[in-house]
């Protein structure tokens, strides 16, 4: 391991210690607020120092064993040989470990998000695309266990959607969806092609997590012009006789968001707000992002919405991410739900290019 990384370890079990002592001190412990951040900051890095001293212990065993290499007696020779296999293999495990843990949790991976999806090019076919990725992501969360509810939808002339926006809830929703967020291609005879030639469209999906309270950006109400509308598509007589749908602008950016769910304009409103500080959120975070774009590269791809990031080819029965170029050959069951493969990948991938760029940081 390098010896910069050693470093970086001492200073973390330096840190443990010192949180170690401090909860134990009588006016950390009536602080509720600062308690709770040392009780968390030291439940994390435990598991590292944990793993740390692991690995310290296996290297002490490793330099004891090998002194053994130069015994004159043969058969300890023979047995030190056997042994240091076995320790350089714990410790491989346990340098592995270390570095994993020492890579940054993703504090947005347990948030829930809001899942959006808009037809791109392919007219009506890009439609009907956004309304199988919308019934694919509901099967993930019925999968899952998770729960989906629709926050706005505009339907298109033959069938699926123009865009579908909706919020997804439960463990590690972010975690597992972050990566979906991207220009998504598909390659199918259309039914209405009488020559039976394939048809690419496309539509654009975004993975927004949404932000804590305590993180609500502030809105200055007078930036924001509040539309209602009655509500379209399901939902029986009720949509045709109150104005419950919301439409919220935000007049300096232009973003604008709808939600017409609910029967309650007054629970549809702040949905719609929720959905417009989050977006707030991403748009500010993504022009700090391509301030110190040389910095980013913390996911697979760069996540933008202008990336193609997969295809799914009818003819072929495949589906390809092109970001790590891995291809899975049975597209019925990815489209019902069943992504776990791919997007396992995902994470490891980008799991190993983080470690990757640890080691290069501490080079």
């Amino acid at each position: 391991m390098l010896n910069s990384i050693l470093s970086r370890l001492e200073s973390v079990k330096e840190r443990f210690l010192f949180l170690e002592k401090e909860l134990s001190n009588s006016e950390i412990v009536n602080n509720h607020q600062t308690f709770a951040s040392y009780s968390k900051e030291y439940s994390s890095l435990k598991k590292i120092v944990d793993k740390f001293e692991e690995y310290k212990k296996n290297s002490e065993n490793f330099s004891s064993t090998k002194l053994l290499l130069d015994d004159s007696d043969p058969e300890i020779k023979s047995l030190a040989q056997d042994e240091l296999i076995i320790i350089s293999e714990k410790l491989k495990k346990n340098e592995d470990e270390v570095k994993k843990l020492l890579i940054p949790e993703n504090e947005d991976d347990e948030k829930d998000v809001f899942l959006e999806i808009r037809a791109g090019t392919g007219g009506d076919e890009a439609g009907l695309f956004v309304g199988d990725l919308f019934r694919m992501f509901t099967r993930v969360t019925e999968r899952k266990k998770w729960k989906i509810e629709l926050i706005s939808s505009r339907e298109s002339e033959k069938g699926g959607f123009k865009e579908v926006v909706a919020k997804i809830s439960g463990k590690q929703v972010y975690r597992f969806l972050k990566f979906e967020s991207g220009v998504h291609r598909v390659q199918r005879v259309p039914d209405t092609e009488s020559q039976g030639r394939v048809h690419t469209s496309a539509c654009s999906v975004a993975i927004l997590p949404e932000i804590e309270e305590l993180d609500l950006i502030e809105i200055d109400k007078s930036e924001i012009r509040v539309d209602t509308f009655r509500a379209s598509g399901a939902g029986g007589q009720h949509v045709n006789k109150t104005d419950s749908a919301v439409r919220l602008t935000h007049i300096p950016t232009g973003l604008v968001v709808e939600c017409q769910d609910g029967r309650s304009q007054h629970k549809n409103k702040a949905k719609a707000m929720t959905l417009m500080q989050t977006k707030l959120m991403e748009r500010a975070n993504n022009e700090q992002n391509e301030k110190q774009d040389s910095k980013r590269k913390d996911m697979v791809g760069s996540g933008d919405r202008s990336e193609k990031i997969r295809t799914y080819n009818f003819p072929q029965n495949r589906i390809t991410d092109h970001r790590i170029e891995y291809s899975i050959h049975s597209l019925e069951a990815f489209l019902d739900g069943d992504m776990d493969e791919m997007i396992e990948t995902l994470i490891e991938e980008n799991q190993a290019r983080l470690l990757s760029q640890l080691e290069e940081n501490f080079k």
